[in-house]
């Protein structure tokens, strides 16, 4: 039976990408975007399959009745794929509490609204799949990146509990963590950036690499689509889904640094216990 989408950010990377492949699996699609028109051109191609929608999924007001509205259309809703979001440069000191915030509220309220809206509906028909776009920056972080990694690390940690909270509904959640892909993710028009006073030297470089790195980035997110489907259709769909060569080799490196502190402090920290 096909599927119905619910996609945020689905005019343009990952979203448009996930859209297509839906699209060419036969199933429909309402693709959520602040500027929807940029998708009439794929919906007439796709009549009556794909239904852009105007929503800003930092206006947690609006998840619950859009939601509501997608379900009186389409009768349900299969799987919902929280992609909206953007990056952001900055050094820890120089990232101001409005700079944050906006970040968070893209990508930890919005996503959150989405998924407290869609919940109900999954849960009464016992299926269904969340799927959160996170990044190779969920798993671990470096110089520049400490605002945009902490709303990421922030949705991967509520990820990791809602999966066990709604297995029981036979609800499937995948975190989707990327690499370098060739997205609009590093746009200039798109990325945000902190000012900045030009202390952090390591922040500077991250700066660079940013503004240099959008349209040779290695991924493809046709590719990425493909397997973020195959993954939902697998009879164990993974929790974690790190994507491209690049961030599986960085997310094990991170594991294998994690493990390392864990070992070398083990006997001491075993040891905290009141003495019996």
């Amino acid at each position: 039976m096909s599927r119905v989408w619910l996609i945020t950010g689905a005019s343009s990377g990952f979203g448009r990408a996930i859209v297509e492949a839906a699209l060419a699996a036969g199933d429909t699609v309402v693709g959520a975007a602040r500027r929807p028109q940029a998708l009439d051109g794929l919906a007439a191609a796709h009549p009556g399959r794909l239904e852009p929608l105007r929503l800003d999924v930092t206006d947690t007001a609006a998840a619950e009745p859009a939601v509501r509205d997608v379900v009186a259309r389409h009768g349900r809703i299969d799987v919902l794929v929280n992609n909206a979001g953007r990056t952001h440069v900055g050094a820890f000191e120089e990232t101001t509490d409005a700079e944050l915030r906006a970040l968070f509220d893209l990508h930890v309220f919005g996503p959150a609204a989405l998924v407290r809206a869609v919940l109900p509906y999954l849960r009464e028909r016992h299926s269904g799949a969340i799927v959160q776009l996170s990044s190779v920056g969920g798993q671990m972080s470096f110089a520049g990146f400490s605002a945009y990694s902490g709303t990421k690390f922030a949705l991967e940690g509520m990820s990791e509990a809602l999966v066990d909270e709604v297995r029981e509904f036979g609800i499937k959640v995948l975190i989707v963590e990327p690499g370098a892909f060739r997205t609009s993710l590093f746009d200039a028009g798109r990325a945000g950036a902190s000012a900045d006073s030009g202390v952090y030297a390591s922040v500077t470089e991250t700066r660079g690499y940013v503004e240099s790195g959008d349209g040779t980035q290695p991924g493809d997110p046709a590719k990425a689509a493909a397997l973020i489907l195959a993954a939902l259709d697998a009879e164990e769909t993974p929790l974690h889904l790190s994507l491209g060569d690049d961030a599986v080799t960085a997310v094990l490196a991170q594991l294998d640094a994690v493990r390392t502190d864990i070992a070398a402090w083990e006997k001491l920290t075993r040891a905290t216990a009141f003495d019996a």
